[in-house]
């Protein structure tokens, strides 16, 4: 087993320890989420709480989502986030490969495409 492999496996086993122990530890308890917990705060602190707003979903269609509607459009955006991620470290990964693969590693290209000069004197231009 190589040492890729074996850091994997540690960190998937730590991940799925992450979100596996705090389920067990404190059985019984309702997890909340965090705009519950900000309004809940706010009314303690000022007294009545009521919204700027109201989110544009719920006004068209008259009254709150169900939790799986809002559950699946929270995947979606997630999964066109990861999705851009994912797009653009794959560009960069297989940029360096293509500059690997033809020498170009290293090179700084100046504006307009052409190799930077150094200032040595190697330049294709026979007037300078």
């Amino acid at each position: 087993m190589s040492k890729n492999t074996k850091t994997v496996i540690i960190l998937l086993v730590a991940a799925v320890l992450i979100a596996a122990v705090p389920l067990f530890a404190l059985r019984n308890t309702e997890f909340g989420g965090s705009d519950d917990a900000g309004s809940v705060m706010v009314e303690e602190i000022r007294g009545e709480y009521t919204p700027w707003f109201t989110p544009v979903l719920e006004t068209a269609l008259g009254g709150e989502l169900p939790g799986e509607v809002e559950s699946l459009i929270f995947c979606v955006q997630t999964g066109i986030g990861v999705g851009v991620i994912a797009f653009f470290m794959g560009r960069f990964v297989e940029r360096k490969k293509w500059m690997k693969a033809t020498g170009q590693e290293g090179d700084v290209p100046a504006s307009g495409g052409e190799r930077a000069c150094t200032g040595s004197g190697d330049t294709d231009d026979p007037h300078r």
